[in-house]
């Protein structure tokens, strides 16, 4: 007992050796990540944490934030975080003794022999106190450890935090994709909305212009053609509307499910019509290096990185050897009272060396290796990916404010003409084609207006989730408690390295 403790103290003391890259977040620089965009964009960066809130809308805000909670692809998210914190807390586990605990008790019986014989005065012979029994009682316990000498149990450790991070941000980018499309959908049925309005608008017209028709073909003023003429414009719309209101149904249905409902849950809350939602652009997107840092996808990748950096650690300490110990203490008797009168007890160290394995473990590390490069491989590529969004996204808002204001012009000028078409029609001043044509033009110039504000709503909602707006990236998305539904976002973002 005496050599065993000098031994435990020197393994304890060499303890602290790591094997393995001490993991070092890549820097910007390295990264080639630039100064700023290619694309005209204002410095200064806005809260975007709620940005629905910019639309003034409810009816979309309650659906975000309805979404948010009860998605399905978010709780399972969620579910994954709780996973890796757990598998964290296991790994925690490994870095302290392993203890355990016995207790038995037994009873022996002799059932033949060992007992007295007699001879009776008839000569015959009988067997007396046959038989008895023992009891047994024993308690004891016994403790393991596995020292890890060159640091593979902290490396593990390492590796599991590291994970546990990156579920955080990895739920927090299914919430932002979650809050995106909710939006979308949102815009998109607001979209049909108007359109089935447009159509009617001008089936109303088209019944009107039919009529005249009849009355201008039985006065003898005009041809039978205005009249097929002004059927066929006015079939040609009806067909329009059962296409719009199918794509209507599919866009509430999809809100539905995103908020965790039944396809047709929200119909009686979207039956009101309301406009296409219109929202207030941010008066800035920042530099590059802050978009990165608010991107839950972008420090996800980062954090993957750090868990293939320290697997690298795991697989080499394999190469080096291994230190445990254990120990165990026990007691027996035949009762109860006198189980501690006799104690016996021992402790066992030992160091294990792979000494032959065909290469396996030099392998492992290779392997380990190759799977970090992968994973800087992919954490510069979502950098760059999400510097692409936000300059894709910048260009599509301008694109779509600049279109929206021409086609308003176009559609007005369109609803001059066709009012102007329509008189003279009435006065006889013009033929039915033309009138069909305008009121067809009109009717384009409406559709192409709602699309142009719907494409600027759309290209606006883009802009929020390309700079990572829908969550506050100060904090790291933490496994909720075991009865909550959904994550908190308590524990305060880590200040060192890029992330």
């Amino acid at each position: 007992m005496r050599r065993v403790f000098p031994c435990l103290v020197l393994a304890l003391a060499t303890a602290g050796c790591s094997v393995g890259p001490d993991y070092r977040p890549p820097s910007y620089a390295a990264l080639a990540v630039p100064a700023g965009y290619s694309v005209p964009a204002a410095p200064s960066r806005e809260d975007l944490t709620r940005w629905w809130r910019r639309f003034d809308d409810p009816v979309l805000g309650e659906l975000v934030e309805q979404a948010s909670a009860a998605n399905t692809d978010v709780a399972q998210a969620v579910a994954r975080l709780r996973q890796a914190r757990e598998a964290l807390v296991q790994s925690r586990a490994n870095l302290l003794p392993s203890l355990s605990g016995n207790a038995g008790y037994s009873r022996s019986e002799t059932l033949r022999g060992g007992g007295q014989t007699i001879t009776l005065p008839d000569g015959t012979v009988q067997n007396i106190g046959g038989g008895g029994g023992a009891n047994n009682f024993s308690v004891g316990g016994s403790a393991s450890y596995q020292l890890g000498l060159f640091g593979e149990v902290r490396r593990t450790v390492e590796a599991s935090r590291a994970q546990y991070e990156a579920s955080g941000f990895d739920y927090a980018a299914a919430l932002l994709t979650v809050q995106q499309e909710v939006a979308r959908n949102y815009v998109l049925a607001r979209l049909y909305q108007v359109q089935l309005a447009n159509a009617r608008a001008s089936l109303a017209l088209q019944d009107d212009n039919l009529e005249i028709a009849g009355f201008r073909l039985q006065a003898g003023l005009v041809s039978s053609l205005d009249q097929e003429q002004a059927r066929q414009q006015r079939a040609q719309t009806a067909a329009s509307i059962p296409t719009l209101e199918q794509q209507y149904n599919a866009a509430v249905s999809r809100l539905g499910v995103l908020t965790a409902q039944a396809p047709g849950a929200l119909k009686p809350l979207l039956a009101a019509v309301r406009p296409i939602p219109t929202g207030t652009p941010p008066a800035g997107i920042g530099i590059p290096a802050d978009v990165l840092r608010q991107r839950p996808d972008v420090r996800a990748a980062e954090r993957a990185l750090a868990a293939a950096t320290a697997q690298i650690g795991v697989a080499a300490a394999a190469l080096y050897p291994n230190f445990a110990f254990t120990g165990n203490i026990n007691a027996r008797a035949n009762s109860v009272g006198s189980l501690l009168d006799t104690v016996t007890g021992g402790l066992f160290a030992g160091l294990t060396q792979a000494i032959f394995n065909g290469g396996r473990l030099r392998s492992q590390v290779r392997g380990q290796e190759a799977a970090a490069d992968a994973a800087l491989a992919a954490y510069k590529g979502i950098v760059l990916t999400a510097l692409e969004d936000v300059e894709n996204a910048v260009v599509a808002l301008d694109t779509a404010q600049r279109r929206e204001r021409e086609l308003t012009i176009a559609y007005q000028a369109a609803g001059n003409a066709a009012l102007l078409s329509r008189e003279q029609y009435r006065s006889g001043l013009t033929d039915f084609t033309t009138l069909s044509q305008q009121e067809a033009t009109l009717l384009t110039s409406r559709n192409s207006a709602a699309q142009a504000r719907a494409d600027e709503a759309t290209a606006l909602v883009q802009l929020f989730a390309a700079l990572g707006g829908g969550w506050d990236a100060a904090t790291v998305p933490e496994a909720p408690p075991r009865a909550a539904a959904a994550p908190t976002l308590l524990q305060p973002a880590p200040t060192n390295g890029n992330p």
